[in-house]
């Protein structure tokens, strides 16, 4: 194995009351995953030992004060907070909110310091962590506030990858927040992504349209024709491989998704129920555009199964890969974009 330092993973816990600590402690109770990385927790390590000791898990746990003390081989733990936290399976709780937030926060910071290569999000509850220091609907706004770039939800596994216009945004607001510039640019977001982050050097971009039907040359709303032809037209003037606008209706059901690298949904519905219904458990959220690396599971905190030891690690654990597979095809793109002799090296793709 490469002598190189093991990507360093740091790991927001999510709600405490769903799933995030064991879908954690699952993916990390298989110790070939130290093989790839050196996982961080920001949470409080009593409180893991009593989720593994719930759970019947065998995860091998290592309470550190602060990262310089991370070792290789364990689940590290950075103690966030000291005090006790009452646990209620299933329970919507501010106060668990709270931590979640505290985790996210010291882990956004450690990204921002270089403390971690990589940050990967256990779920949260959108209601439970609204409080007045955190007026954020979740974890991809208080990311774009606190990193560079400008950020885009991105839900991705090897065979599909589906980008938003607009994400958490109530339906009667998307045309509302729908404008040339924000087209042009989600779109470069996605673009360059797909050429940095997964090493494909020419990426097809599909766009689905606004309306049923794309409109049906007006008769359903005119959004399609006025707004979103024209924007693509340009952008594909000034050189990008972007085609559309395609009915949303029947592009995933007829395989169609599958001759572009990405497909792009106006809204969230429009690209994440297909999304999910095809990789559900497999998917993985990235958050593109920003100058640092986010991923999370495609699924929420399962308050319905939390505490009952059932749930799937899968999801998480792809999250956890992809995060590492992208980490190494920036610095690959880095590489061969930066020294002009590394540009005739045969160019790959890391993302496997």
């Amino acid at each position: 194995m490469s002598n190189e330092p093991k990507i360093r993973v740091g790991i927001s816990i999510g709600d405490l009351n769903g799933i995030g600590p064991e879908i954690i402690l699952k993916t990390f109770s298989d110790n070939r995953m130290f093989d790839f990385c050196t996982p961080v927790v920001f949470a409080n390590s009593r409180l893991l030992q009593f989720f593994k000791k719930n759970l019947k898990l065998k995860t091998l746990i290592q309470s550190i004060k602060n990262i310089d003390q991370v070792v290789e081989g364990k689940l590290n733990v950075v103690d966030v907070w000291q005090e006790t936290v009452a646990i209620n399976y299933g329970k919507e709780d501010s106060k668990v909110g709270s931590y979640a937030i505290k985790s996210f926060e010291a882990a956004t910071a450690a990204l921002k310091e270089e403390k971690i290569d990589v940050l990967v999000t256990a779920p949260i509850h959108k209601t439970a962590i609204q409080s007045d220091s955190f007026k954020f609907p979740g974890h991809t706004d208080y990311l774009n506030q606190e990193l560079e770039g400008d950020s885009l939800m991105f839900m991705v596994t090897d065979d599909l990858k589906v980008g938003l216009l607009t994400d958490h945004v109530a339906l009667v607001d998307v045309v509302k927040q729908l404008t040339p510039g924000v087209i042009s640019q989600k779109i470069s977001t996605i673009h360059a992504s797909l050429i940095k982050d997964f090493g494909i050097s020419k990426p097809k971009i599909a766009v689905l349209g606004i309306n049923p039907h794309t409109g049906d040359n007006g008769v359903i709303g005119k959004e399609d024709d006025d707004l979103l032809r024209p924007t693509l037209e340009k952008i594909k003037n000034a050189g990008k491989l972007v085609f559309g606008p395609y009915a949303a209706d029947s592009f995933f059901g007829s395989d169609n998704y599958k001759s572009f690298d990405a497909v792009v949904a106006s809204y969230h519905d429009q690209g994440l129920i297909p999304f999910k219904t095809l990789s559900f458990g497999q998917g993985v959220n990235y958050t593109a555009g920003l100058n640092r690396i986010r991923t999370s599971p495609d699924h929420g905190t399962a308050f319905e199964i939390a505490g009952k030891g059932i749930a799937q690690e899968n999801s998480f654990s792809e999250a956890v890969f992809r995060a590492i597979s992208i980490f190494r095809n920036r610095k690959l793109h880095t590489e061969l974009t930066q020294n002009p002799l590394k540009k005739q090296v045969k160019k790959r793709s890391l993302d496997s």
